[in-house]
C-alpha cells in the first residue's frame, strides 16, 4: 500500500483510482461497506482520508476522541486490500475550500479520481456545506462517478463510530467488536513505566492512550499481538486500563500482562484487542490484597479467552 499526505504529491502513475472517500474513524463495518463498493470497480482502490481528523482541528480543546490513530488507520486499510491511501493535511487550507473547490482541485486535478464513493451523510467543503448529492453533481461536470452508500445498519442500530464510542465508554467491547467487524484495538509503542508490576510478579508492557478515546477503565481480557522484533506473535493477555488509584495521579495507560510470556518489550509495537471488561478499576488497602485481585483478574481473562 502507498501512503500520500497531499493531493500535490500524487504522481500520475498513481491517479486513477476509485476511492472511498470519509475519516474512517475505526474502519467499521459501514466503512467496510463503502470500500467495498469502491472495490467494484475495474480501477485501483484507493482511500480519501484526513490527518488530523477534522474535528480535532476545529476542537483541538475537545477530550479525545479517536477510535484508532493515522497508524492504526492505515495498518487496518492495509488489511483490508487498499492500493492507495491519500491522506490528506487538514489545515485551514482545506478547511477554506469550497465544496466546488474541493472536488476540482483536490479530487479531479489532484488525485484525477475516476470513481468517488462516500455515505449518505457525507459533507465537504467550506462550513460542510456540500452534501453527498451535491458532490455527484459535480463529478458530472468533472469527469468522475459518485456512488452514495447508505449507512449500513443492523436492526435499529446504525454502524457509527459514535455508537461504538459509546459502547466502548460503557464497557461492552463485544458489542463495538460487532459494530467495527474486528476487535477494538489501541496499537503503539511499549513505553518504560515505573516498573511496579515486575515488583509485584506481573511485569507489564505499558502503552500510551494519548489522543484516543477512553474506553470503560478497568481491568480486560485482551488479545496481544506483538508486531515487530524477536517476539513477535500473538498472546493472551490481561490489561489494566486506568489511572492506578493506589499510586496517586496518573495519566491514563494502558498495562498488559501477557501469560506465558519471558521477554524484554520495551520499543516493540504491539496491538491490543479489547475482548471484555472483567471489573471497574478499584483502590485496594494493601499490596497484598492488589496481588490477590490480579491473581483473580488473570484466572478469569484466561477463562474467558480459552472459549474465543
Amino acid at each position: 500500500m502507498k501512503v500520500f499526505h497531499h493531493w500535490r504529491d500524487v504522481t500520475d502513475g498513481c491517479k486513477g483510482a476509485s476511492v472511498a472517500l470519509g475519516n474512517f474513524d475505526g474502519v467499521h463495518r459501514g466503512h467496510q461497506h463503502v470500500i467495498d463498493l469502491a472495490r467494484q470497480h475495474d480501477t485501483p482502490l484507493g482511500i480519501v482520508t484526513f490527518e488530523p481528523h477534522p474535528r480535532e482541528f476545529f476542537a483541538p480543546d475537545a477530550p479525545p476522541f479517536r477510535l484508532m490513530n493515522s497508524a492504526t488507520r492505515a495498518h487496518r486499510l492495509d488489511w483490508l486490500g487498499v492500493g492507495y491511501v491519500y491522506e490528506l493535511p487538514f489545515t485551514a487550507e482545506l478547511a477554506g475550500l469550497s465544496a466546488e473547490a474541493f472536488a476540482r482541485d483536490v479530487l479531479a486535478d489532484g488525485l484525477g479520481v475516476r470513481h468517488v464513493v462516500v455515505g449518505a451523510d457525507f459533507c465537504f467543503g467550506k462550513g460542510r456545506s456540500g452534501t453527498a448529492q451535491d458532490l455527484a453533481a459535480l463529478g458530472q461536470t468533472l469527469g468522475f462517478e459518485v456512488t452514495i452508500a447508505p449507512l449500513l445498519s443492523e436492526g435499529a442500530q446504525v454502524f457509527s463510530s459514535t455508537a461504538i464510542r459509546q459502547a466502548l465508554t460503557e464497557g461492552r467491547p463485544r458489542d463495538a467488536a460487532a459494530m467495527l467487524g474486528h476487535w477494538h484495538r489501541i496499537d503503539g509503542p511499549v513505553l518504560h513505566g515505573e516498573k511496579r508490576g515486575r515488583q509485584l510478579g506481573y511485569p507489564t508492557a505499558n502503552m500510551s492512550m494519548d489522543r484516543l478515546h477512553l474506553p470503560r477503565l478497568g481491568v480486560y481480557a485482551v488479545l496481544v499481538d506483538v508486531l515487530d522484533g524477536p517476539h513477535q506473535g500473538q498472546y493472551k493477555a490481561v490489561a489494566s486500563l486506568g489511572v492506578r488509584p493506589m499510586f496517586g495521579e496518573n495519566t491514563p495507560n494502558l498495562e498488559s500482562y501477557l501469560f506465558d510470556f519471558e521477554g524484554d518489550l520495551y520499543g516493540a509495537a504491539l496491538s491490543v484487542a479489547l475482548v471484555e471488561h472483567l471489573r471497574d478499576e478499584m483502590r485496594f488497602d494493601s499490596l497484598p490484597e492488589l496481588i490477590a485481585q490480579m491473581d483473580a483478574d488473570s484466572a478469569q481473562a484466561r477463562d474467558v479467552l480459552a472459549r474465543l
